[in-house]
């Protein structure tokens, strides 16, 4: 069993540039983006714990506004991807040409990139494009590699997908496979604005207003404070808090609740307890604290867990979806994480 680690000197004072760095961000980002602050922590949460992200929601709620102006504020490059039914793997990942030489007429294969050699990809409507296109995502988001002509490239750091899906429209659409997913840290819901969000929407966006954005990061610096999120030290009964969330959606477990049985078809991962951490420590570190509290692992259960339940027909014939059962797990989960390991209703896990 590892050591808890100890944040110390520089550490210390990592936390407090991480978060000043997070609220001016956000000052940044509401110079173009007019609301979405559940989205745009998600988004950060994701960013800083090294995550993917996959954004759901309507046309024209400023996703993608939003991913490439968060780009711009931490100085790192951007390619944006349009995912068309058409659109094959090698116009992701790159391909190899054959060129000559003119000064010795030798030919020889080159590699020429493709848009996902960058640090942030937007991939804008991911589930418009085939399965197979769709996994030339999967190397690279989980390698930060590509192979191509039977060679690796390395992908520049720090790198992230963020991908945008409608959930409306089902004709001419691929739906992502688990799988894939699971790859994705976070499933990030994008809502309608407010009245007052969208009264202000009105008036930037029909006016002569254009904002610009300040850079407060650049690639360097987050991965260092990557780096830092990790050695955020969490005792040991938050993270048995948090495996409860996992363990408890999967149907063969025997103590897992009724309405798991009931409503869920497939349970979570192993994957999903390790984001519930990572992005716990990230929201601990962004809101400028050592530790990490069972507040801040009930704040990414839903983006967390959202994508890796499935709920069944049953659930679905109820108007049941992944969220509802995520919030009878809350109710469920004693809150006082010191209870955790005395609750009879829940799992042992120990060991």
């Amino acid at each position: 069993m590892p050591e808890i680690q100890k944040l110390e000197g520089e550490d210390l004072k990592a936390v407090t540039e991480l978060r000043e760095a997070h609220d001016k961000i956000i000052e940044q980002l509401h110079r173009i983006v007019v609301g979405q602050e559940e989205v745009i922590e998600e988004l950060l949460i994701a960013i800083f714990a090294r995550g993917h992200a996959l954004l759901v929601g309507v046309p024209g709620l400023a996703k993608t506004l939003l991913i490439r102006t968060l780009a711009d504020t931490m100085s790192l490059k951007f390619s944006r991807i349009q995912f068309t039914p058409d659109l094959m793997p090698s116009d992701i990942t790159g391909t190899e040409v054959l060129q000559e030489d003119r000064t010795t007429g030798r030919r020889e294969f080159k590699f020429l990139p493709g848009p996902i050699f960058a640090n942030i990809i937007l991939a804008d409507e991911i589930n418009r494009t085939p399965p197979k296109t769709q996994a030339a995502l999967l190397e690279a988001m989980q390698e930060h590699q590509v192979t191509a002509g039977g060679k690796r490239h390395q992908l520049d750091q720090p790198f992230f997908v963020l991908a945008t899906q409608n959930p409306i429209e089902q004709e001419g659409t691929y739906p992502l496979p688990e799988a894939q997913q699971d790859r994705f840290m976070f499933n990030i819901h994008v809502d309608y604005p407010t009245d007052d969000e969208e009264l202000l929407i009105m008036k930037m966006t029909t006016a002569t207003y254009k904002g610009e954005v300040q850079r407060v990061l650049d690639g360097q610096k987050i991965m260092r404070l990557q780096e830092l999120v990790r050695k955020v030290p969490i005792s040991e009964h938050v993270i048995r808090y948090a495996m409860q969330f996992a363990r408890l959606t999967r149907l063969n477990n025997p103590q897992a609740p009724e309405f798991v049985k009931k409503y869920l078809a497939w349970g979570a991962g192993p994957r999903a307890s390790q984001y519930l951490i990572l992005g716990a420590k990230a929201r601990a570190v962004l809101n400028g604290r050592y530790y990490v509290s069972g507040e801040d692992i009930r704040a990414v259960v839903h983006p967390v867990l959202r994508h890796r339940i499935i709920p069944n027909f049953a659930a679905e014939a109820e108007g049941i979806n992944s969220d509802v059962v995520i919030d009878k797990l809350i109710e469920l989960i004693p809150r006082a994480e010191s209870d955790v390991l005395a609750d009879s209703r829940l799992p042992n896990v120990a060991g």
